[in-house]
C-alpha cells in the first residue's frame, strides 16, 4: 500500500475523533465569558451602589420632594440635593435657610417603625432619591434660631422676628405669613419652622401646645438644602432670601 495513501487515511480517520472535543470545548467559551462580564458587572455595581450610599450619607443626598408645602420654592416630585456638609464644622442653620430634618420627637412621636429589612431597603432608596422620604423627614424654611422672638402678627400682617417685620418674598402666591397667631421665644439649641405655602404647611405651628412647642433641636437638622437637581428644567441653586437681613439678634447683633 502506498504510505502516502495510509497517511491520508489515518489523518482522515483521527480528524473525526477529535472533533467533537474540541468543539464542545470552544463552544463553552461565550459562556463562559458571558458569566465573567456578569460577575464582573455585578461587582461594578455593587461597589457603585456603596460609593453612592457612602456620598448620601456623608456629603450630599438626594431628596425627593413629597408635597407642596414649600411651594412655589419646591414643588411636588422635585429632586433635591441636601449639603450635609452645610452645618458639620461648627456652622448653625440660619434665618431664611432651607433645611430637611429629623422630626422624631418634635413633629411626630417616637414609632416602632417598619420591618428592619423594610426600612432599611426603603432608606437606601431614600438616601438615592428614588423613593419619598421616610415619614419622619421634613423640609421646611428656618424662621427663627435659639434665642429669637417670632410674632405673628404685625398691623400689616407681616411677621416679626425680634421686633423686626419681615417681607417674605418667598410666601406661596394667595397666602398670608399665619392664619395662627402666636408669640413665641425659641429655646436655645432650637428652630422654629415654617412652610413656604403656609396655608397647605403643618409646621412649627401645628405643634403649638404641645410638648416641645414646635422647636426643632438643631441637632436633628440633616443638611441645607442647596441644589434642585430635577426636572432639567428647574436645574439650578435653591434662591435664598434677603427677607432676614435687617433682623437683629435679641442682644443687638445682627444674626
Amino acid at each position: 500500500m502506498d504510505t502516502d495513501t495510509q497517511h491520508t487515511e489515518r489523518d482522515r480517520s483521527s480528524g473525526p475523533a477529535e472533533g467533537p472535543e474540541e468543539g464542545s470545548r470552544f463552544s463553552r467559551i461565550p459562556g463562559r465569558i458571558a458569566a465573567m462580564s456578569w460577575r464582573r458587572a455585578a461587582y461594578v455595581g455593587a461597589a457603585l451602589t456603596v460609593v453612592l450610599l457612602l456620598f448620601s450619607n456623608f456629603v450630599v443626598q438626594p431628596f425627593l420632594i413629597p408635597s407642596g408645602s414649600m411651594e412655589p420654592t419646591l414643588r411636588v416630585g422635585d429632586r433635591v440635593l441636601v449639603n450635609k456638609l452645610a452645618y458639620r464644622f461648627g456652622s448653625e442653620p440660619l434665618r431664611g435657610d432651607v433645611v430637611v430634618f429629623d422630626g422624631t420627637g418634635s413633629f411626630v412621636q417616637e414609632t416602632s417603625g417598619d420591618h428592619p429589612l423594610a426600612a432599611l431597603l426603603h432608606g437606601a432608596a431614600a438616601s438615592l432619591g428614588l423613593a419619598e422620604p421616610a415619614e419622619t423627614d421634613f423640609v421646611k424654611r428656618v424662621v427663627g434660631v435659639g434665642g429669637d422672638r417670632v410674632v405673628c402678627c404685625d398691623r400689616r400682617g407681616r411677621l416679626t422676628v425680634n421686633g423686626r417685620s419681615v417681607d417674605e418674598e418667598y410666601l406661596h402666591r394667595g397666602d398670608e405669613p399665619s392664619a395662627v397667631a402666636f408669640d413665641i421665644v425659641v429655646p436655645q439649641g432650637t428652630l422654629w419652622m415654617m412652610g413656604d405655602h403656609r396655608s397647605n404647611s403643618s409646621d412649627s405651628r401645628e405643634h403649638l401646645g404641645q410638648p416641645g412647642g414646635g422647636m426643632v433641636p438643631v441637632d436633628m437638622v440633616i443638611g441645607r438644602v442647596d441644589w434642585l437637581g430635577w426636572p432639567l428644567g428647574r436645574l439650578g441653586s435653591v434662591p435664598g432670601t434677603g427677607a432676614f437681613a435687617g433682623v437683629t439678634a435679641p442682644g443687638g447683633a445682627h444674626g
